[in-house]
């Protein structure tokens, strides 16, 4: 099972979009008891920005996007030298707040700012844009925290899958052609632009922290989301679970050696036993 957690973006959203991704998912030809919608909440702009939502969601990305070059790891700066073959330390690696600035562009135009695909890349899931000199990380943070506003909602909703994750994925192709049919979507225009759906375990933790409320307006507690009660089961302990949602970077042991990953990129679409195992092979912070 996967509880999988999705939410439109705040500038996709509309009662439009809210109603092509829900037809999409109710018409794939699945069984209700392999396939069902659990949970569904529009939460209004003002409650996000008071309870600070989105801040604490992107927490890692907005802590790139401020500091940049200084919180890479040895393993991220070893990536970034294999991959624009240059120097890291000669490089002018900055977080899109100073690149903003320095540029001279607004947030929406650093965000839609087009570069070719070999000077952009992801490491640990932190992006890379090359502008000019510079190398501008996290790109897009600036745009996303502007567009979460008192007037923005966001729709969420957590679909229940007993589904393959072939069938997932195809499920995720079936909503981006509804959304394409509607011309709410380009063919060339990722569905992350549109909406975001929790692609691993961990990542449903994380997702469900942020965005699952009850009707009385509670966060929704640890114990109430599926992996996270299937973690505790298996003797885990609450503040190492936290520990590794606010820090997912870390080093696993492996036959190989230790290895540096994402921890969310490292359990993508594992079942809830495989995340596990990795996840007891994390080795501690030096």
């Amino acid at each position: 099972m996967q509880d999988i957690i999705i939410y439109l973006r705040p500038e996709a959203n509309g009662l439009r979009v809210e109603s092509t991704v829900l037809r999409a998912i109710r018409s794939y030809p699945a069984a209700e008891d392999v396939l069902n919608i659990v949970y569904m909440a529009n939460l209004p702009g003002d409650f996000i920005m008071k309870n600070r939502i989105v801040e604490q969601h992107y927490a890692l990305k907005i802590r790139f996007a401020r500091e940049g070059k200084a919180v890479f790891t040895k393993a991220m700066r070893r990536r970034f030298e294999s991959y624009f073959k240059t120097s890291f330390d000669l490089a002018e690696v900055v977080g899109a707040f100073q690149a903003k600035e320095r540029l001279g562009l607004s947030a929406e135009k650093l965000f839609r700012h087009w570069v070719p695909g070999e000077e952009f890349t992801k490491i640990h899931r932190q992006s890379i844009k090359k502008i000019g000199k510079l190398y501008v990380v996290n790109y897009d943070v600036p745009a996303l925290l502007k567009k979460n506003s008192s007037d923005t909602n966001i729709f969420v909703l957590i679909l229940r899958s007993f589904l393959s994750f072939r069938r997932n994925h195809d499920l995720m192709d079936r909503i981006f052609r509804a959304l394409a049919d509607q011309e709410i979507v380009t063919d060339r225009m990722p569905l992350s632009y549109i909406l975001h759906y929790s692609k691993g375990p961990f990542e449903q933790i994380l997702d469900g922290l942020g965005y699952i409320y009850t009707e009385q307006d509670r966060r929704v507690s640890l114990g109430e989301l599926s992996f996270f009660a299937y973690l505790f089961e298996c003797g885990c302990r609450e503040t190492d679970v936290l520990a590794a949602l606010h820090q997912p970077i870390m080093t696993f042991r492996t036959e190989k050696g230790p290895v540096e990953r994402h921890l969310f990129d490292y359990t993508y679409e594992d079942s809830f036993e495989r995340a596990f195992d990795k996840f007891q092979t994390r080795l501690p912070v030096s």
